[in-house]
């Protein structure tokens, strides 16, 4: 339990019965699988089994083994954290805050849905002299620069609304939609009249927004532009300007088709520095620009950790999970990813650290800059580590700039600093990217540099509020899932099989738990392989008559068939006491095979492709924009394959094979009396057809829809 020397900030527990049911379970599963390699390797050795066939196999089963086994450390210590806002110090003593919201391509990602997350970090429960907002364009567009002036604006008017009646949903398009316009209990014909208003603004807002974005793209050839939307500490005379809002800041870093921008993580470490020279403050939060602030309580929730004496010298980041607010109820492409939010993370949290999800995290600046042991080491040089601005190492040893700021606004100077931050030429014989800041060694900007924290000697914490902190908008087709899995198995796979690899050079810098956990993430990929050879083999020697298992009346049976149910019995429980349901635990096993038989063996593929110079890295933007009809389907429960076509190649090859494999398969057992040696690959073909329903009835034509499946 995390206490301070006077009050407690926070509390964490173990979350029991799962704790000891999960490892009791460990036990018995890892006494099957070891009967099963161990029967495997004999047969293999001294028995008379068709070799090639019965290797596959075996080899399938290791890899279903090792990632089994590196799953166990999730599984080992999960733990449930709290928060006691009450005993927080009060407003005044709270550190500084930078939000940094990320937006690349306006084609892909909505103008009006970023300034809502803009708007929504701006409504933040912290005080306003102590927060600052700011926005990477990475698209450049001057409409993205007229919107944020825009949200100025409008700003003026919806927070004070917000503050007034309590309201916590501060995002616009949220409150005023049906998800969110319930939120009142109570709603006086005072509130009703100024809603009506608000809305009515609002829509003036939208409109003006829309308008001016409207068919606009990026543009990729541009000098540095930095500019202050919003001063909060000018001093003003009108009532506008007597609005307390944070410092707001748009930042367009420059970019030259010539020169590498290094992605996300440019544009982060970009933001690092440029808040350092205008608002300096020691923590920041890092937010999609589609994730909005759903809690206005989360940078509070945050500090009950950062300012714990028993925590704070180690630890790094505040993580929340990413919950979604258009998860349909059938889930059909698992968007919840329940697995990793109400599992994974808790379980990774008791032992170091869960991951850094790239968005919804609270993390400590000076972890970038060091470790916990030296966290000022890049100072002592300053100029070889941070480059040649005098005013950002200023910042990092924590003096300011006399010119730094003046009474009517920020200086000319600072922000012609602020600018030269922004350039390309800034990082250039620097250590941004390799020692300090995030990662270039990854496309996975965050993940990886998370990794990298824990390796050095910082800690994390998961936090997973009652009410969700972060809500965002979850892929609605096959194509998007399967480009967003595929981007991050691919960036997890290269950094695991690079000399990063968290089971040598994770496992000698952080505990052996933990970097089992980074293991399982970066080596999911092999699961593909595995399953493809599960999903041909068998069939095949099934559709041949050639047996790879034992008879259903030997003894060894009941061992393969324990460890089958064993596991679908642990993921039913974890499903069930995490507030999921058999529903849910079935469409999460057919998702399951689909990804791994699809995104994962393309991410698989396009490693292997890179380790030999047939491809380049490439960083894939999922698209943000929201189709009405794909929408329908997706809650609808239909499943859309359009535009996934390649993805479903491997996949469409397997089914058709085990329905091949299956009918004749069982016309042969039929004439030749075999079943009870036959039994186990007719089983596992007929389990892997019904799990691939979707796609086998896509494969059917149908006059009024073609391939859009309904479940």
């Amino acid at each position: 339990m995390a206490t301070s020397a006077t009050v407690s900030l926070n509390t964490c527990s173990v979350q029991e019965p799962r704790a000891s049911a999960q490892r009791l379970h460990m036990l018995f599963h890892l006494i099957a699988i070891i009967a099963i390699l161990y029967y495997r390797f004999t047969n293999l050795l001294y028995g008379h089994v068709p070799t090639l066939a019965w290797s596959l196999v075996t080899l399938s089963e290791l890899i279903f083994s090792f990632v089994w086994f590196l799953t166990q450390a999730f599984r080992w210590h999960p733990v449930a954290r709290s928060v006691s806002l009450q005993n927080l110090p009060d407003d005044d003593e709270l550190p500084k805050v930078d939000v940094f919201i990320c937006t690349a391509d306006p084609s892909k990602e909505p103008t009006v849905e970023v300034m809502n997350t803009v708007l929504s970090a701006m409504g933040l429960d912290y005080p306003s002299d102590k927060l600052a907002v700011y926005l990477s364009d990475d698209g450049g567009s001057p409409s993205t620069l007229y919107a944020m002036k825009e949200v100025c604006s409008f700003a003026k008017i919806w927070l004070p609304f917000c503050r007034k009646y309590g309201i916590k949903s501060r995002c616009p398009e949220w409150f005023f939609s049906a998800y969110g316009h319930d939120e009142l209990l109570f709603r006086s014909d005072e509130f009703e009249a100024e809603e009506e208003n608000m809305k009515l603004a609002y829509q003036g807002f939208k409109e003006s927004v829309e308008r001016r974005t409207n068919g606009v793209s990026a543009v990729n050839d541009r000098a540095p532009n930095v500019v202050i939307i919003h001063d909060n500490q000018k001093s003003g005379s009108n009532d506008d300007e007597k609005v307390e809002m944070p410092l707001l800041v748009y930042v367009s870093r420059e970019k030259r088709p010539s020169l590498p921008h290094r992605f996300k993580a440019g544009a982060l470490n970009t933001l690092l520095r440029v808040s350092g020279v205008l608002s300096n403050a020691p923590y920041m939060l890092v937010l999609d620009c589609d994730m909005y602030c759903n809690e206005p309580a989360s940078a509070k929730q945050a500090m009950c950790f950062h300012l714990d004496p028993n925590l704070s010298s180690t630890l790094a980041f505040v993580q929340y999970p990413q919950i979604f607010y258009n998860v349909s109820q059938k889930d059909i492409y698992d968007g919840q990813a329940r697995s990793a939010y109400k599992t994974k993370y808790q379980g990774m949290d008791g032992i170091g650290g869960t991951v850094c999800a790239g968005t919804g995290y609270y993390l400590k600046k000076k972890a970038l800059y060091g470790s916990p042991i030296q966290q000022d080491e890049h100072v002592a040089h300053p100029e070889e580590s941070f480059g040649k601005s005098t005013k950002f190492i200023d910042s990092l040893r924590g003096s300011e700039s006399e010119d730094s700021t003046q009474i009517d606004g920020f200086s000319t100077a600072i922000l012609q600093e602020a600018n030269k931050l922004a350039s390309c030429s800034y990082e250039d014989n620097t250590k941004w990217g390799k020692q300090i800041g995030y990662s270039y060694d990854s496309l996975l900007e965050s993940s990886f540099t998370g990794y990298l924290l824990h390796t050095k000697g910082w800690k994390s914490v998961y936090l997973y509020p009652k009410r969700p902190c972060f809500l965002g908008c979850t892929t609605i087709d096959m194509k998007d899932a399967m480009v967003q899995l595929m981007k991050w198995s691919s960036g997890l796979l290269q950094a695991g099989l690079s000399r990063f690899n968290p089971l040598i050079f994770g496992a000698s810098r952080m505990s052996i738990l933990q970097s089992m956990c980074y293991a399982y993430f970066m080596y999911s990929p092999f699961l593909s392989i595995a399953f493809l050879l599960y999903g041909t083999i068998p069939q095949l020697c099934l559709l041949n008559g050639v047996s790879l298992y034992p008879t259903a009346s030997n003894p060894w049976f009941k061992v393969f068939a324990a460890v089958y149910v064993s596991s679908l019995l642990q993921h039913l429980y974890e499903v069930l006491s995490s507030d999921g349901s058999v529903v849910t635990w079935w469409n999460e096993q057919r998702i399951y095979i689909i990804k791994c038989i699809s995104a994962l063996l393309f991410g698989f593929l396009d490693v292997m492709m890179k380790s030999v110079g047939v491809a380049k890295a490439n960083f894939r933007l999922t698209n943000k924009v929201v189709d009405q009809e794909k929408l329908a389907k997706y809650e609808n429960g239909t499943f859309d394959f359009e535009g996934a076509k390649m993805f479903m190649i491997p996949l469409t090859f397997m089914v058709l094979l085990n329905a091949i494999c299956f009918v004749g398969g069982v016309k042969q057992i039929i004439s030749n009396g075999n079943l009870d040696e036959m039994f186990g690959q007719a089983f596992m073909s007929w389990t892997s057809l019904l799990l691939s329903y979707p796609i086998l009835k896509g494969l059917i034509p149908n006059k009024t829809k073609s391939k859009k499946l309904k479940t």
